[in-house]
């Protein structure tokens, strides 16, 4: 078994350890990152920030004179997310981990001076990755923006307002996607004009964006009423699918854009449903004027 060096306390040495494991996970992250990056300067900066933190990793290696493993799940799993959803949402997401490294760090600096020159390190990674990063995804979040609330706001709003109109649920879905479709093209069309109007660079990619972002949410929207049978368990289920999608954006636009969560999603959700709820009562209005009570 490997003893602590005489310099150091046990507490320090396993907080060295779990650092420079740390480094040399992400230094083959960053690697590996680099190695499926097109923008060559982006691959650039990702293979001197691998190099940086293989370097890190080999300092505290001298200190604990200890080898480490990566950690192979945590590897793969944020390689996983920036291939999948984006360079951006990944990198970003593993930063939100350096919080608790740079508190490691600050522990451990009383025995390890040197440690602040890691610190400092860590500190210029950060703002040569959010200057480095250049995706479509997030030129066009705006779009995508638009698309989604758009969506969520008027088909929620549709589909209580059809549940209690109508109250069929096979009428309801074919409403829903007849409807949903349309304002889709409609969105998608005017997001068009609107870039072109202003210049904007390419006016048709935003318009793919907003208009699929507006597609996909309605088909999620419209699904419980084509797989379940009770009519206000499909319009519950709808608006908890509703819930979900602001849930899931809201946290991905956070991360990529360093952005306030609770107050994104507090307002998206509080839009969203209380549009339903108004057009809920509509449909019952019109309903019972219309005699189409039961």
């Amino acid at each position: 078994m490997t003893q602590t060096p005489s310099h150091l306390s046990p507490a320090v040495q396993q907080a060295l350890l779990a650092a420079q494991r740390n480094e040399l996970t992400e230094a083959g992250i960053y690697t590996r990152l680099a190695a499926h990056t097109k923008d060559a300067h982006n691959r650039q900066v990702l293979e001197r920030i691998a190099a940086d933190e293989q370097s890190h990793h080999d300092f505290y290696l001298s200190l604990t004179g200890e080898r480490v493993r990566p950690h192979r799940f945590r590897a793969w799993w944020f390689y996983l997310i920036g291939r999948v959803l984006g360079l951006t949402f990944g990198i970003k997401l593993m930063e939100r981990g350096e919080v608790q490294a740079q508190r490691t760090y600050e522990q451990v600096e009383s025995e390890v001076p040197q440690v602040r020159r890691i610190i400092e390190d860590e500190d210029r990674h950060e703002h040569e990755l959010i200057a480095m990063l250049d995706e479509d995804l997030l030129k066009y979040v705006g779009s995508i923006v638009l698309g989604l609330n758009d969506a969520l706001v008027e088909l929620t709003g549709a589909l209580a307002g059809f549940t209690l109109a109508l109250a069929d649920r096979r009428l309801i879905a074919v409403a829903g996607l007849i409807t949903g479709v349309a304002a889709s093209l409609s969105m998608g069309a005017s997001e068009y004009l609107s870039i072109k109007t202003e210049g904007g660079e390419s006016p048709l990619r935003a318009s793919v964006y907003t208009t699929l972002a507006y597609v996909c949410t309605v088909f999620l929207l419209v699904s419980p009423y084509l797989v379940l049978e009770d009519l206000y368990l499909c319009l519950g289920a709808a608006l908890l699918n509703a819930i979900l999608v602001i849930l899931v954006f809201t946290y991905y636009i956070s991360v990529a854009q360093d952005l306030s969560f609770r107050a994104r999603f507090g307002e998206m959700a509080a839009i969203s449903m209380c549009v339903a709820a108004v057009t809920f009562g509509i449909g019952f209005v019109i309903r019972h004027f219309l005699g189409m009570d039961a």
